[in-house]
């Protein structure tokens, strides 16, 4: 055992470390100047320990990727021995390697419909990066290269490469600093009932949804769009599950005009909500394009796949002469393809997906009592992806002020007790392990009542008006 205060050095000098030359992901420069990054050092199932040695559970499951929980000794075992066996040989032109057949086959095999083509990718922003790319090949190779514009959501999160994340569409990730792709990029309304126009029900807006891309449609003109990108569930622009109907509704509009549907899965597949790939099994969507990283490999390694349909094999193979000048370095890297096979292997045996739809479903049913709290306007989601909305008032759905930063608020007050949520704004949003118990799911929730009734309490004693 590390002494008290040797392990207090060590964690002030990897605190000091990373402020001084690390740059983040989504940076705040003030914040990060001051206080630094919390510094984790080990993880076992779904508790985390920082370099002090406290003690967290992480309902933010890493980020909403760390499926089978961490500290898997079969984990390590596999990529080590595959790290020995063949540490890296690439799939570029006619390469290939044992792990990365392997998988392409499983996820063939696991996929909805005729999706049985694999492109691998480094992550989630690499997949639907290349799916914008396919969109314009398959487009051109059908004989329609002016078809090659794209539609996507408001408050949609589809990456961070250049591609990536100017098809999506979250104001906190448009900053006047970066340039973003606006040309031939086009966004619709998020499908959020909760903040429905008119305080319309949910069929109705429904119906606003699918007139509103039907007009979107007629003003640039079908004949120049070639794909739809959505997130079964939008998840980081606040966990938006869609009305009734809505995605098959889109769909169809999708095959009617000859545009490409694009799966954003990179969270919601592997489990997160009780099924391999969301699309088909939970909402009755049979995509063109499935995109996936996160639990294909439950964050042990970085990877990320495309999945498509045979239909467009065979259209972009059909010359034979054709050249796909697109990949990475590291596509089919064979040590996160055995990873990803591991992970999968486990996933089966344990039947986790059942364990995701019993105690999701528990964790559904036990967060909704959070909205008998007074700041609490909806708790929203599916299963093991879950999101509670603070607002000033219920009946208005009023937000509090955004200075007040309500959802980092209450991350900090849950993390003084020992548990990790994630702030976004006036949100605070969960995607634990999916290995995560009953018992977890008490814990995260009494947690998380406490700490919004603490940052309720204080926000009255300032004079906050809450009704």
């Amino acid at each position: 055992m590390i002494p008290s205060n040797t392990q207090n050095a060590m964690a002030d000098r990897l605190w000091e470390l990373d402020r001084a030359h690390a740059l983040h992901p989504w940076t705040n420069f003030g914040p990060f100047e001051d206080k630094g990054a919390l510094v984790i050092t080990r993880g076992e199932g779904c508790w985390l320990w920082d370099a002090e040695g406290s003690k967290y559970f992480d309902a933010v499951g890493g980020l909403w990727c760390t499926n089978i929980g961490l500290g898997r000794k079969e984990m390590a075992t596999a990529i080590a021995e595959q790290v020995e066996r063949l540490a890296f040989s690439n799939t570029f032109v006619d390469m290939t390697n044992d792990p990365s057949a392997l998988l392409a086959g499983k996820l063939a095999s696991l996929a909805p419909g005729d999706l049985n083509r694999v492109h691998f990718t480094t992550g989630g922003s690499t997949a639907v990066d290349s799916a914008y790319r396919l969109i314009q090949f398959y487009q051109t190779c059908m004989g329609r290269p002016q078809k090659t514009q794209v539609i996507a959501r408001e408050m949609s999160y589809h990456g961070s490469t250049y591609a990536s994340q100017s098809i999506g569409k979250r104001p906190g990730d448009r900053v006047p600093e970066f340039r973003y792709m606006q040309e031939g990029i086009h966004h619709l309304t998020a499908p959020n009932t909760y903040r429905a126009p008119d305080g319309m029900g949910e069929a109705e807006f429904c119906d606003w949804l699918v007139a509103e891309f039907e007009a979107k449609l007629e003003e640039i003109g079908p004949d120049k769009v070639g794909g739809f990108f959505a997130e079964p569930i939008q998840a980081s622009g606040g966990v938006i599950v869609p009305p009734e109907g809505y995605l098959k509704r889109m769909a169809e509009i999708c095959k009617r005009h000859d545009i490409l549907f694009v799966a954003d899965e990179v969270v919601t597949a592997f489990g997160r909500v009780g099924h391999w790939f969301a699309s088909w099994d939970e909402f009755g969507v049979m995509p063109d394009i499935i995109c996936t990283a996160k639990g294909l490999s439950s964050g042990y390694i970085p990877i990320g796949a495309m999945i498509f349909s045979d239909r467009i094999w065979a259209a972009i193979a059909a010359d034979g002469r054709r050249w796909y000048t697109s990949g990475f370095t590291y596509s089919g890297h064979p040590v996160a393809c055995a990873a990803s096979l591991k992970n999968i292997e486990i996933m089966e045996r344990e039947d986790i997906l059942g364990n995701a739809t019993r105690v999701g479903t528990y964790f559904e049913t036990r967060l909704k009592e959070l909205e008998a709290l007074p700041m609490v306007g909806e708790v929203r989601g599916r299963k093991m992806m879950m999101c509670v909305e603070n607002v000033a008032d219920k009946a208005t759905k009023q937000l509090l002020p955004k200075e007040l930063d309500v959802g980092k608020r209450i991350s900090d007050e849950c993390e003084e007790m020992g548990l990790m949520v994630r702030p976004m704004g006036h949100l605070n949003v969960m995607s634990p392990p999916l290995i995560m118990t009953e018992t977890d799911v008490d814990l995260v929730v009494n947690t998380l009542g406490r700490a919004i009734r603490r940052v309720a309490d204080r926000f009255v004693k300032q004079g906050v008006r809450l009704s």
